[in-house]
């Protein structure tokens, strides 16, 4: 692989690794303060990881699409892909579609399950990125980024306000799909994934395809490093001033927290590709590229290895409950013990993408 795609693969398998330790930890209770999303308003390293997914989407976009010259066979991957990924969110979250009760088990029912998601919003920002930037060009692209972020803010200060139970991406969802279909991890029936709130999230996706397009015109020089960090550091400053009249917020995805967390992936790039590409520091790559070679297949086996987990039972618990308070947590009880039940599962997802790896298997969508 070329030193190119090694740092797309390094970037990506950052994001997952960090993805799967915030989304596994053993005790939510007991978690490491950054390991945590902020609780509405605010930011902390784990609201970092979904916009970054996003951001990575479209620097491999940068890489793929000046692939595709036929507008059909475009339009045709595009869908597909969209479509697949959709999907893949939505079963994830109906699987493993039945639940035990007293009685034995049930069927999950449709009618509850939750509509949009990560992968969902994933793929809508990959699908709309592409279209957008195929046919926008580099200015309609940036013309429609702005739009989306402004347009967003007058929004949500429009028709609602920046609380939980008022702002204006619950009340879209809420009307179109209902509140069984709708996350309820917040108190309330809140998808933090929704509709409404996708649109500014399609920009952290073209920012990622602008931010890989330049380094692939400039190449790989200490000017363009330069460059790339620069419009981060700006970015970052842009989103602090912006935040006191428009909250930094990842539950709702305000377009601060765009500009914040683009602006962060800008100063990673930058370092990334002096590391990579200018110094060729490689020796410590390979584990981050295990995961970013098979980045979709190693998530789905992270979430749906969970979802088992809580569903089968040891000694009338969740599995998953009963491993943690069985074997980590005598080792090291608090956030300790709980972020060593992160890593191990980690590193369990990790040796399934090192088997894959090690045997040239890239499943690709």
């Amino acid at each position: 692989m070329t030193s190119r795609n090694r740092a797309l693969d390094v970037m990506r398998g950052l994001t997952v690794a960090l993805m799967i330790v915030v989304n596994t930890p053993g005790n939510p209770e007991t978690t490491f303060a950054p390991l945590l999303h902020a609780k509405w308003h605010g930011f902390t390293p784990t609201d970092l990881v979904f916009p970054t997914f996003m951001f990575v989407v479209g620097l491999a976009l940068a890489i793929t699409l000046p692939k595709y010259q036929d507008d059909s066979a475009f339009l045709r991957k595009v869908a597909v892909r969209t479509a697949i990924i959709f999907l893949l969110g939505y079963l994830m979250y109906w699987f493993p579609f039945v639940h035990p009760t007293e009685s034995g088990w049930a069927q999950n029912p449709i009618g509850e399950t939750r509509i949009f998601g990560v992968l969902q919003r994933i793929a809508l920002g990959y699908g709309l990125g592409a279209i957008i930037i195929k046919y926008g060009r580099a200015r309609g692209a940036l013309v429609l980024c702005a739009a989306a972020l402004l347009g967003y803010w007058a929004i949500l200060a429009t028709w609602g306000d920046y609380t939980l139970a008022g702002n204006a991406v619950l009340k879209l969802d809420r009307f179109l799909l209902g509140e069984a279909h709708l996350y309820h991890g917040e108190g309330v029936a809140f998808d933090p994934e929704g509709l409404l709130s996708t649109m500014p999230a399609v920009v952290n996706t073209i920012a990622g395809y602008f931010a890989g397009r330049f380094v692939l015109e400039r190449g790989p020089t200490y000017e363009t490093v330069a460059k790339v960090m620069m419009a981060g550091a700006f970015s970052v400053a842009v989103a602090l001033a912006w935040n006191p009249v428009f909250p930094i917020n990842k539950k709702i995805w305000t377009s601060s927290f765009v500009v914040l967390t683009v602006g962060i992936d800008l100063l990673v790039v930058g370092v990334l590709v002096f590391l990579i590409e200018i110094r060729k520091a490689t020796w410590w790559t390979y584990p981050f590229e295990v995961f970013g070679r098979n980045t979709l297949f190693v998530y789905l086996v992270s979430e749906v290895g969970v979802t088992l987990l809580f569903t089968f039972r040891i000694g009338g618990r969740p599995a998953y409950q009963a491993i943690y308070s069985g074997v980590f947590d005598p080792i090291a009880a608090g956030a300790v013990g709980s972020l060593l039940f992160a890593l191990t599962w980690t590193a369990i997802c990790w040796l399934v993408g090192y088997g894959l790896d090690r045997r040239g298997i890239y499943i690709r969508v």
